[in-house]
């Protein structure tokens, strides 16, 4: 949120406060509610009147809203009488379908630009929303502080050691949730396939889920139990990315993907499924297949190993630093809030 100093404030709905928090967040001031999931239910009456309360008292110019909830805290004060602009951005597909939704957001047309964080959830929302005003639409890719990603990466010795992998082996990385979503089944069945031509290669997976036990089945029937390690959720995984030769992503629903942004930031060659947004994240800059193909996949890992990979590599940075990093996302935040 803006105010009339320029100042920037920035607040939680949920969590509670912490320095490593306050260290992440690029704010002026920051405010922690700490709402329980009981505040947050229905119509939200009681975090209305308060957030009401706030935005009058600072005399916020710009407010801006993660996901739906804030997004609807904020139209909802804004149609009590409170006059300042609102953006709203949206991280995942689907936000729109209910037509309780597309019927409030269509109150404060006049008001609210909604952001996708990829073409691929920008067009989600258009299509979502046909009468609401597709320049009102707009997308705005998730921003990453490279230096910040960079100061915080181990090296590729310390970070083997600290993932327990051996230092000689070709090791493929993916971090993400144990999910259907993110179709880790295609990504085994893939190495399974890239291990019979290189036996010294290892997959490991960072993240947990409800599918642990039947992905781990699955590399027990493949042949390949021994050379999928399951990491288990790691804080701050984007720290070991330089123990990876290869990143692979194998989502078939992937609004956006950052985690490809935190490999490129590694100077690890990245392959991702032509899915989603990390389609756009990729073009040009590493590997896509066809969702689901597996021999698609497993090809790309046998070029990487062959050592196919180093021009895409330096156009990787050149496209985080032109499209991703802050300056880019400020320039085109600019450009976006004159609508």
């Amino acid at each position: 949120m803006l105010n009339d100093d320029n100042e920037v404030v920035t607040l939680y709905l949920t969590g509670d406060e912490s320095e490593a928090v306050k260290q992440a967040t690029k704010a002026s001031r920051l405010i922690f509610w700490a709402c329980d999931t009981k505040q947050l239910r229905g119509m939200k009456l009681g975090l209305i009147v308060k957030l009401y309360k706030l935005i009058r008292d600072e005399k916020f110019d710009l407010v801006i809203c993660h996901r739906y909830k804030a997004i609807y805290l904020a139209i909802i004060v804004c149609l009590l009488g409170l006059k300042f602009k609102q953006v709203g951005v949206i991280h995942a597909f689907g936000a729109f379908q209910n037509l309780s939704r597309r019927l409030l957001l269509s109150l404060v047309a006049k008001r609210l630009i909604i952001l996708g964080v990829s073409n691929a959830v920008r067009d989600d929302i258009r299509d979502s929303m046909p009468l609401f005003p597709k320049n009102k639409v707009q997308t705005l890719y998730n921003a990453l502080d490279i230096r910040e990603i960079k100061r915080g990466q181990l090296t590729r010795e310390a970070a083997r050691d600290f993932l327990g992998l051996a230092k000689d082996s070709f090791i493929i990385g993916n971090v993400g949730r144990l999910h259907d979503d993110k179709d880790q089944a295609t990504l085994i069945k893939a190495f399974a396939l890239f291990n019979k031509k290189i036996p010294v290669s290892q997959l490991v997976i960072i993240g947990s889920g409800r599918l642990k036990a039947s992905l781990q089945q699955l590399t027990n029937d493949l042949g390949v139990g021994e050379k999928v390690r399951f990491s288990g959720q790691i804080n701050n995984a984007k720290n070991y990315y330089k123990a990876f030769d290869l990143f692979a992503l194998s989502s078939d629903k992937e609004p956006f993907g950052l985690v490809l942004l935190e490999a490129m930031a590694a100077k690890v060659p990245v392959v991702a499924s032509d899915c989603g947004g990390a389609k756009e994240v990729v073009s040009g800059a590493g590997w896509l297949f066809n969702f689901r193909d597996v021999e698609a996949l497993a090809e790309v890992m046998f070029r990487v190993y062959l050592g196919e990979k180093e021009e895409l590599l330096d156009v990787a940075l050149n496209r985080l630093e032109t499209k991703f990093s802050i300056m880019a996302t400020k320039r085109e935040f600019t450009t976006i809030i004159r609508l």
